[in-house]
């Protein structure tokens, strides 16, 4: 008989679930759901919304796709991951219903409010305690509920992050993770607890809060009802989850200090681990629990996020004709325009407020546009060039704070299948790049492996991943991507000084 593994990844643009063979360590199949991106709904400026139901509705999908393309039978499945979109607030009644849409990762409304309470709780106590400014992360999220929602925060019973709603949805069970409440700045680094500080600051009901569980860990089993509508066997064992940068992490076996993950979906990512509560004191790059963390064996993951990346990709596609025009072929003109785009220079801040610019939203800018010299190959390779220097920017505040950049590790996904991007990131990074046959969905089936007791340790869950291709930067372009980097950022800089 197989024994097989399912992963699920909640993300903001489609949910995906992968079928893992064990033994092997290969994926069997892997399917997402809906086929064009989700949309995000923005009722006023700077908000980020969707429907956690939505994302419910797009799991059963691909499940039932995916157990009736393969064929699974009875007794196979050994556990199921899930793996989410960070920073998300769901909040349900007594009776898990839904109280209203989630604000997700990139939505902007609640920066104030993370601002004053860095102000009330003291800056010594956030970057001791905390690790980070309360920012604009979930616990800042909750609390524009209660002050400008009061009579549905009346009505809350339990809050939790996009991963947590899911795994309620298969068992019935209502449960978080000591990572998921640390990405929601709720997370008492020095008690290795919750922060009353802040659950007392926000006006925050401990009650509202799941029961803590291990990310690798049985936390619940499928239910009836999910079994009738997923196709999934009742009784299945729900044995790991995480956000999705630690997730990427993991995926791609970064679970040692000085390892390294990127990723380049909709936003851009690069997650280091270390086994120090490193901070840094301008919160522009974050510190959380890493999945394989425990009291006596300390892990941690600092991440530097850049919510304009994928998105911009994905901007350029749709004026230049999405019908017409395929990611491919994008690809390939924007390598026919030399490095440096002419000239041509894009700043891709266009999705909300960036952490790496102090919560600032300077929004999108493209700079230096000749109109008798630039063409749409100079827009691709400029905007490619733009998101790895805005990556770059994060990457040095890393190294500032310690971090041994060298070899980073990602999967041929994405921005990554962009020859001219993954030439820009190793270059103006000075860093090896591996890429990986891996995803999200593939790492949550891996580690709920371990949850269920299927693998004896990370080491054999990681038995069939495979190193695609490994790109070491050359000399010769240091100089050429480090005045791309240069001319970049003094344009940033100029941006920035004239919002303020």
């Amino acid at each position: 008989m197989r024994r097989l593994l399912l992963g699920i990844d909640i993300g903001s643009s489609s949910v995906k679930t992968s079928l893992l063979d064990a033994d092997s360590g290969k994926a069997i199949l892997s399917k997402a759901f809906p086929e064009e991106e989700m949309s995000i709904d923005s009722p006023e400026k700077g908000w980020a919304e969707q429907d956690p139901e939505t994302w419910w509705k797009y799991v059963q999908h691909s499940i039932r796709y995916v157990l009736n393309k393969t064929s699974v039978k009875k007794g196979e499945l050994k556990g199921i991951g899930i793996a989410y979109q960070m920073h998300g607030l769901v909040l349900v009644d007594k009776d898990q219903n839904v109280l209203r849409p989630s604000i997700i990762w990139c939505d902007s409304r609640a920066v104030g409010i993370g601002e004053k309470a860095f102000r009330e709780l003291g800056e010594e106590y956030c970057l001791k305690n905390l690790l980070n400014s309360p920012g604009n992360f979930t616990a800042s999220k909750l609390r524009w509920v209660i002050e400008n929602e009061p009579a549905l925060a009346a009505k809350i019973h339990k809050m939790m992050l996009p991963g947590d709603f899911i795994a309620m949805r298969l068992s019935g069970d209502i449960v978080t993770s000591e990572t998921g409440l640390s990405e929601g700045i709720f997370w008492d680094f020095q008690k290795n607890g919750l922060s009353d500080k802040v659950l007392e600051n926000y006006q925050i009901s401990k009650s509202w809060i799941p029961e803590i569980v291990p990310s690798y860990s049985i936390q619940g089993r499928v239910s009836a009802f999910a079994s009738e509508v997923t196709g999934l066997e009742e009784g299945i064992p729900i044995s790991y989850r995480a956000g999705d940068q630690p997730n990427n992490a993991f995926s791609l076996q970064a679970l040692k200090p000085g390892e390294l993950a990127t990723t380049a979906g909709t936003s851009g990512t690069v997650y280091g681990v270390s086994d120090k509560p490193l901070y840094d004191p301008l919160s522009r790059v974050n510190t959380f629990v890493h999945v394989n963390h425990s009291a006596e064996n300390p892990s941690y993951g600092v991440l530097l996020c850049v919510n304009g990346t994928g998105i911009l990709n994905s901007w350029l596609k749709k004026i230049m004709g999405a019908a017409h025009i395929e990611y491919d072929e994008m690809n390939n003109l924007g390598g026919s325009a030399p490095i440096g785009s002419e000239g041509l220079t894009f700043i891709p801040f266009g999705n909300g407020s960036e952490r790496i610019l102090q919560n600032q939203n300077i929004g999108a800018h493209m700079l230096g546009l000749n109109l008798l010299k630039h063409d749409k190959r100079h827009m691709i390779r400029s905007a490619q060039e733009g998101i790895v220097s805005a990556l770059t920017f994060g990457f040095r505040i890393m190294q500032d704070m310690g971090l041994d950049l060298k070899t980073v590790k990602a999967g041929k996904a994405n921005m990554f299948l962009s020859p001219v991007f993954r030439k820009t990131f190793v270059h103006m990074n000075k860093v090896v790049l591996e890429l990986y046959d891996t995803d999200g969905a593939q790492g949550a089936a891996r580690g709920a492996g371990i949850g269920a007791g299927v693998f004896a340790n990370e080491s054999e869950a990681f038995a069939g991943l495979e190193l695609l291709e490994t790109i070491e930067p050359n000399e010769h372009f240091y100089e050429p991507y480090e005045e791309v980097y240069s001319t970049w950022k003094s344009h940033l800089e100029a941006i920035q000084k004239s919002n303020l």
